[in-house]
């Protein structure tokens, strides 16, 4: 039977390429995860430290350098720089284990959300009924009838207003008193309506 293997991040050098990094007077930075606001973030703390028009994104992956003086030390400079990148409105779901993971820029437009259930509880209880004295009855066993009615009236509508963050989705979640479960159903639901600003994951 053939057999193959796989070296992550490995190659066969064939021919060395001529590269002297430092004599480069331009380079170009390239991002993993491309973003227009993750690059135009980066190349303001690059200008910031080494001086205006020495970076600038031209793409949402590639960010172009134009270099001055020492190259290795300019480059040592922007390796420290600390650059917080966008992350994306996303909300993950995974309806298995019940797990709900939003990012900090979802957003969620003026909705209304209701929840909770209407219980009918009826419980029979037996009752011993004893006729009185000289009344020529008979002792009988009569049900007594309990109906118990919850229509949850501690929770009512709740109504988020336009534009609110992470933070008051989860509290005014909360407030209605809503489990991961009931959650779940909720945030799908929002999205059908249209008012989930945010990239919706069911795994």
């Amino acid at each position: 039977m053939p057999t193959s293997g796989r070296i992550a991040n490995g190659a066969t050098v064939e021919r060395e390429v001529g590269f002297k990094l430092a004599a480069q007077s331009s380079l170009r930075l390239g991002l993993r995860n491309p973003d227009l606001t993750t690059a135009r973030r980066m190349a303001e703390a690059i200008n910031h430290a080494l001086g205006a028009g020495t970076a600038q994104a031209t793409d949402p992956r590639t960010i172009d350098l134009k270099l001055n003086g020492d190259v290795i030390e300019s480059l040592d400079r922007i390796e420290d720089l600390r650059v917080e990148p966008d992350s994306p409105a996303i909300v993950v779901i995974d309806e298995a284990s019940g797990t709900i993971v939003m990012g900090a820029n979802v957003r969620v437009s003026t909705v209304g959300i209701a929840q909770g259930n209407l219980t009918v509880r009826v419980t029979e209880t037996p009752v011993v009924s004893q006729p009185g004295p000289l009344s020529n009855g008979t002792t009988a066993v009569v049900p007594r009838t309990n109906v118990q009615v919850d229509d949850s009236s501690d929770k009512r509508l709740g109504i988020l207003r336009g534009n609110v963050t992470l933070r008051d989705l989860v509290a005014g979640l909360n407030a209605l008193g809503v489990g991961p479960r009931d959650m779940i159903t909720i945030l799908q639901s929002i999205k059908a309506a249209g008012a989930l600003q945010a990239e919706l994951r069911v795994r």
